[in-house]
């Protein structure tokens, strides 16, 4: 990646002078759809707002092109997510390091939580899919707007009152996630992939049993781990067996039919197809979902 930014640090310092020259609307660039949505919810159609990774994508093997370096190196407010998938974030961030541009971290606006399921010694990593508790959501729309009026003083009220509306649906769906929870019959789900939703089951105080931790690139659960989840399943009598979004739902699956359960996406809210990014979904569209679903998982 070093080379990378060493061989297009040039091609970005030549071009930045002829970016956005003519753009009255403020430049926002944000790396995934967590950070896109809520500035889309907090500052409306007032910033020219680009999201770097592409829908469908994989986040955790994304590498920027050279038109999002260029992009990054010549906005006005920078938003990403931090942690392992945006390692290659700080790198470039002081190869184009500049006086006006604002960066803001999903990671910094949060209170974390430490890796589960890693065994690795030495420094604690923290986990960061912070977004996905609707509780931290507010924090970061909160801190979203905060940056949003240091770089652009004069749309202040818009981005409070947006900010205000938006806080006020999260609340609704805080909510109503607490009410699932209160009146369920269990408090385990059951998770045939990846975890990236330790916020959101610490918010609720719910516990979980899954195929792998949050930013694991295994593909296939050992026998162990296969084992544990159809145990797990079976104690708790799980009617769903839950996967992420833009996953093949193969280990949910496998799961299910041991267990004569059915299957359920659960978003993360990591990334979205490219036609609910042309449908216009949110973060509340798909946390809504996930309402429905937990209430299905944790019955009551």
């Amino acid at each position: 990646m070093k080379k990378l930014f060493a061989a297009l640090l040039a091609l970005v310092l030549c071009l930045s002078g002829c970016a956005g020259a003519e753009n009255e609307k403020p430049a926002v660039v944000t790396t995934a759809f967590p950070q896109y949505d809520v500035i889309r919810a907090v500052a409306g159609d007032r910033v020219d707002l680009k999201m770097l990774l592409k829908p469908g994508a994989e986040v955790h093997t994304y590498e920027p092109a050279p038109q999002d370096i260029l992009a990054i190196s010549s906005c006005d407010l920078f938003f990403y997510g931090g942690g392992e998938s945006d390692e290659w974030v700080e790198g470039l961030l002081e190869s184009t390091a500049s006086d006006t541009r604002r960066v803001l971290s999903m990671m910094d606006c949060v209170p974390l939580l430490e890796e589960e399921g890693e065994e690795d010694e030495g420094d604690v990593e923290y986990d960061e899919h912070v977004w996905t508790s609707p509780k931290n959501e507010m924090l970061i729309a909160q801190a979203a707007c905060d940056a949003l009026c240091e770089i652009d003083p004069a749309g202040e009220d818009i981005y409070r009152a947006n900010t205000e509306a938006y806080l006020a649906k999260l609340t609704e769906l805080d909510e109503a996630f607490e009410a699932v929870v209160e009146n369920a019959a269990r408090d385990t789900i059951i998770f045939g992939d990846r975890y990236p939703l330790i916020y959101f089951s610490h918010a609720y105080g719910l516990n979980y049993i899954a195929a792998f931790p949050g930013c694991s690139t295994e593909t296939e659960p050992s026998a162990a781990a296969m084992t544990a989840l159809i145990r797990g399943a079976m104690d708790v009598k799980a009617p769903l067996v839950l996967y992420l979004e833009l996953s093949n739902g193969s280990i949910a699956r496998a799961v299910a039919e041991q267990i004569g359960a059915e299957t359920r996406v659960f978003y993360a809210c990591h990334n979205l197809t490219q036609d609910d990014f042309e449908a216009g979904k949110t973060y509340l569209d798909f946390m809504w979902e996930n309402v429905d679903t937990l209430k299905e998982a944790l019955g009551g």
